[in-house]
């Protein structure tokens, strides 16, 4: 018999939840280890669709991305959307997992499939940033409409369009802080999911390239890439993972 805990340890074996930032609410959030699972139900977030489709396919763990809780509760009612959420799992005896900043860093986590993504070569890996040799050099105008093509996104480009990269840095996510680290990893340019204002200024007076292509479409791979896994682990004791429909793009349930 599959219990939370059996997933959780899975999980924990990939991504251990003890590298997640101080700051992070990775981790069993609802229900308890000891209760059976009769389906697993992956997503990016934790919304009253993703809810709905769990409970139409008889899933009661939910296994996302970001967390809920993210900041402190001093209560638990349903006079906010987290509250309703939180209230409704709690009455469906749903159990929800998140791996969240410790799956961002982990070997095979959210980077190094986004790195893969970008079809990068001889990639190094440090915290949540990945290096990696582009599979040719191109002007930065190219690389906007390559990505674009590899990520399925209209990617933002920032800074001198005719300038060559080779070296490309990624961060998925709110990763635009980590310009920086990939320039000192010897990128050229930085591609993360969002580049905030400044964060975007300082790359390219740095001499870098910028390329924002979106909170989802740097994270999602790598979402994928862990129900895909988990399903194959757990295939011997025939447990569903079903992927939400949330996750894929331009779906309006």
């Amino acid at each position: 018999m599959l219990t939370v805990a059996d997933v959780y340890a899975y999980v924990n074996s990939r991504a251990p939840f003890d590298t997640q930032m101080e700051f992070d609410n990775a981790g069993l959030l609802t229900g308890v280890m000891e209760q059976p699972v009769t389906g697993i139900h992956v997503a990016l977030d934790c919304t009253e669709g993703v809810i709905a489709e769990a409970e139409n396919l008889g899933a009661n763990l939910i296994l996302t991305h970001h967390p809920l809780m993210f900041h402190p509760r001093k209560r638990l009612t349903e006079e906010d959307a987290e509250g309703r959420l939180l209230c409704r799992l709690i009455r469906k005896r749903m159990a929800l997992l998140a791996a969240h900043t410790n799956l961002d860093r982990a070997a095979g986590g959210i980077n190094d499939v986004l790195a893969q993504v970008c079809g990068l070569q001889n990639i190094a890996g440090e915290a949540f940033v990945r290096v990696g040799d582009l599979p040719a050099s191109m002007e930065a105008t190219a690389l906007q409409a390559y990505l674009s093509q590899r990520l399925g996104t209209a990617v933002r480009l920032m800074g001198p369009e005719g300038r060559t990269v080779r070296r490309l840095g990624v961060s998925s996510g709110a990763g635009g802080e980590f310009w920086s680290m990939a320039k000192a990893m010897g990128a050229e340019a930085f591609l993360s999911g969002e580049l905030r204002h400044h964060e975007a200024l300082d790359c390219v007076a740095n001499g870098m390239i910028g390329l924002e292509g979106g909170h989802y479409a740097t994270e999602a791979p790598g979402i994928f890439a862990l129900a895909g896994a988990l399903q194959t682990h757990l295939n011997a004791i025939q447990c569903n993972v079903c992927v939400s429909k949330s996750l894929i793009p331009g779906y309006q349930g």
